[in-house]
């Protein structure tokens, strides 16, 4: 839960800066969220999920 929770505030980060630095379109940033309800409600899912556990994990790993 809390891997999804930080992936959930980074994404919102980076697409407020999108949106303001980089021109992405309000309405491009609406379609990006609405895949995403979409993809969280398909056979895909779990899927997606494992994978980035997975790299949260490998992430976390590194020594710096």
């Amino acid at each position: 839960m809390a891997v999804s929770v930080s992936a959930v505030v980074l994404l919102a980060i980076i697409t407020v800066l999108l949106i303001r630095k980089a021109g992405l379109n309000a309405g491009h940033a609406i379609v990006c969220v609405l895949l995403g309800f979409y993809l969280a409600s398909s056979s895909i899912a779990p899927t997606i999920s494992q994978a980035t556990a997975r790299v949260a994990q490998l992430i976390g790993e590194i020594k710096f």
